[in-house]
């Protein structure tokens, strides 16, 4: 598996989200596909952090420097921060979304427009 077959895969999830984002009316399915986008981005940033190595390893003399780790993991910090702000998003679209349907009995973006009052 090489950085570029994850990438090619990762833009291909981050595409069907972005459609589901884009192109769908029921407010479930937004949400689903906004997880996906970021979902993709997760994958894409540990792909970068797994296939690229910092400088101070990629040399002929490996030296395990706490600089080196660091920017070995930094993909991976990424990644758990990007998971955390999802979920939040996740739960607070969710919460938007069931006091839609128990106001108009509808989960369709379009009738969204109907709370302002």
């Amino acid at each position: 598996m090489t950085l570029e077959s994850v990438l090619i895969v990762s833009g291909v999830i981050f595409a069907i989200g972005l459609y589901g984002a884009l192109a769908q009316r029921n407010a479930i399915v937004v949400l689903m596909g906004i997880e996906l986008m970021f979902n993709a981005v997760v994958m894409a940033a540990l792909a970068f952090s797994r296939f690229t190595l910092p400088a101070a390893l990629a040399g002929g003399r490996v030296i395990v420097t706490p600089e080196a780790v660091r920017s070995a993991l930094s993909g991976h910090v990424f990644a758990v921060c990007i998971i955390g702000v999802a979920a939040s998003g996740l739960a607070l679209g969710l919460a938007l979304v069931i006091a839609l349907y128990r106001s108009r009995e509808t989960a369709e973006i379009t009738d969204a427009n109907l709370l302002k009052n």
